[in-house]
């Protein structure tokens, strides 16, 4: 019983309120050449904080309403928390009543790599920086216009920057 209460309270608060249809952004991002980051387990487990390493390297979710992003609505521009990379603008963000932050479209599509993600039971798109391979979050097919597009990021995962909004 126990079991079922949290896959329902999961379900409930997985940021997923309509179709996932998923985006494929590796297509669009194939002609496009990122130099990538890696580093070992290690070498990630000494540069993030605990709750960072646990998103961002072993995919897992900060909880809704919990983060630094959620609720904040500054102008800026959202980089990867791992590497630095630029993923979002503080234009494309919006009030998805989820809990995390949630943006409508990225700076730029080769920026977000995407895989699917069937660890709740049911297919996610999930999307990570395309530079160091960090979770991001999932991407879903409910978001506004003009992309239809929500792209639901764990905060502890992005970093804000407001020196680079003219």
């Amino acid at each position: 019983m126990k079991f079922l209460t949290y896959i329902s309270f999961i379900l409930l608060f997985s940021c997923n309120a309509g179709k996932n249809k998923g985006v494929n952004n590796n297509e669009i991002a194939m002609n496009v050449k990122i130099d990538t980051i890696s580093k070992t387990k290690e070498e990630w487990k000494a540069q993030l904080s605990d709750i960072q390493y646990y998103v961002m390297i072993e995919k897992g979710t900060e909880r809704p309403f919990t983060g630094d992003y959620w609720n904040v609505f500054r102008e800026g521009t959202y980089k990867c928390a791992a590497c630095g990379f630029e993923l979002f603008d503080s234009e494309t963000k919006f009030d998805a009543h989820c809990g995390w932050p949630s943006f409508y479209d990225s700076i730029d599509k080769s920026k977000i790599k995407t895989d699917s993600d069937y660890k709740l039971g049911y297919k996610r798109t999930e999307i990570m920086c395309a530079r160091c391979g960090a979770h991001l979050g999932h991407v879903f097919d409910d978001g506004p216009e003009p992309t239809g597009q929500r792209y639901c990021v764990n905060s502890v995962s992005i970093k804000l920057d407001t020196t680079l909004k003219k």
